[in-house]
Order: structure tokens, then C-alpha cells, then sequence
């Protein structure tokens, strides 16, 4: 039997959730997870909105649906489920039925074999990335406000955070092509992260930076 999978995929910005940007690529390494799992999508939830945000209707309903289809609920990477610490352990604590909790059968693409206790962990970098690119943001401000740049009339503060969620998305979507090819390597039977980074290069993948790959690069992008 087959399993079932609900994804649920999450944009930090309108503009974002309008044009697509981003959701591609986690589409594209959730497709790769179901696929090589031989299972298949039973729903799909795409929501708006911030990494620290607890309001998420979507992802609740995806929940849902999860539990309705006994499915595993599926993200492209953990921070597209929270960037919130206490929305995370809370999340990952499950549903309380009687006097236990029920934890979701969940799984993050790009840290499909971690347990509960890794997911937590992970949180805690989520959240530490959320709180950075909250810095970067407002360091990019006072650095043009020092240059003389007015900062009131232009959207700067959008501009500063489109050009980041750009580059951001621009590497989301090469590490899903890369673990498209990972899976399919993986796949053939090689699994040692050596054996991997050799057959990328055999292949012709290019790292981020246009060079070879070795097993502690392959490490990091399926991290």
C-alpha cells in the first residue's frame, strides 16, 4: 500500500503567494520526497504569511486533512512549517486526545530521517535565522540612512526584503534541483554522501559556486 502524503507550502509575502516565487522550488523537492517514497499527494495547502506568525489557517487545515486521509503531512524544510520555537515543540507535541497527545505523522524534505528531538533542535535554527534576517533588514536601512538615502517616500524596506526572499528563493531552487538528482543517486543505490558527491560530478552538477562536490558539500544540502 502506498503511502499518502498532504503538503503544505508557505510564502512569507503577498507578493510572493501572487507571483509564485518560492513556491516552485518547494514544490519541486516535495514532488521528489513523495516520488522516491512511491507514494502520492492526497491534498495540497499553500499559505501566506511570516515564519514567526502563529496564525496559520492552511497549515491547520492541512492537519486536517492529514489526519482525515491518515497521511503524512509534508514540507519542503522545516522553516517552511515555523520559525517559532514554541510553534514548533508545540506543533510536533500533537493534539491532545484524552490525556495523552497525538503527534502528526510529519516529515521535512530537507531532513526526512530526523526524529522529534532533531526537529526540535532544528527549530532552535530556525528561529535564529528569522531573528537574523531581521538584523540584516534593519542593519540595510541604517547603512542607506547613513548614505543620505530618505527612507520614507520609496518602499526601501519592501525593496530590502524582496531582493532577500529573490535570493533566498534563487537558492532554494538550485538545492531542490540538486536534491532531485541526490534522490534519483540515492535511489540507484548509492547512499554513502562520497558515493553521492561523485556521481553528481559524473553527472555534470555544478555547486553553487560552479565547482565539484564532496561529501561534506552534499552533507549540507541534504541538512
Amino acid at each position: 500500500m502506498s503511502l499518502s502524503f498532504v503538503s503544505y507550502r508557505r510564502v512569507s509575502h503577498e507578493d510572493q503567494g501572487i507571483s509564485g516565487l518560492g513556491l516552485e522550488a518547494q514544490d519541486a523537492a516535495i514532488m521528489a520526497h513523495v516520488q522516491a517514497k512511491g507514494g502520492k499527494l492526497v491534498g495540497e495547502f499553500v499559505e501566506v504569511g511570516s515564519g514567526g506568525d502563529d496564525d496559520r489557517p492552511e497549515l491547520l487545515k492541512a492537519r486536517a486533512a492529514a489526519s482525515k486521509h491518515k497521511a503524512i503531512l509534508i514540507v519542503a524544510k522545516l522553516d517552511r512549517l515555523s520559525r517559532d520555537l514554541a510553534y514548533i515543540a508545540t506543533f510536533l507535541k500533537g493534539e491532545k486526545k484524552g490525556k495523552r497527545h497525538v503527534a502528526p505523522e510529519f516529515v521535512a524534505c530537507d531532513m526526512p530521517h530526523a526524529d522529534t528531538p532533531m526537529l526540535q533542535i532544528m527549530g532552535v535554527f530556525a528561529e535564529f535565522e528569522r531573528k537574523r534576517i531581521s538584523v540584516r533588514t534593519r542593519e540595510a536601512l541604517s547603512a542607506l540612512k547613513a548614505r543620505g538615502v530618505k527612507l520614507g517616500g520609496t518602499n526601501i524596506e519592501g525593496a530590502c526584503a524582496a531582493s532577500l526572499a529573490k535570493r533566498q528563493a534563487s537558492a532554494s531552487e538550485m538545492k531542490a534541483r540538486v536534491m532531485l538528482s541526490i534522490n534519483d543517486i540515492r535511489g540507484s543505490g548509492i547512499t554513502t554522501l562520497k558515493g553521492i558527491a561523485e556521481a553528481l560530478n559524473d553527472r555534470g552538477i555544478k555547486t553553487s559556486r560552479g565547482g565539484e562536490w564532496s561529501a561534506t558539500q552534499v552533507s549540507r544540502v541534504m541538512m
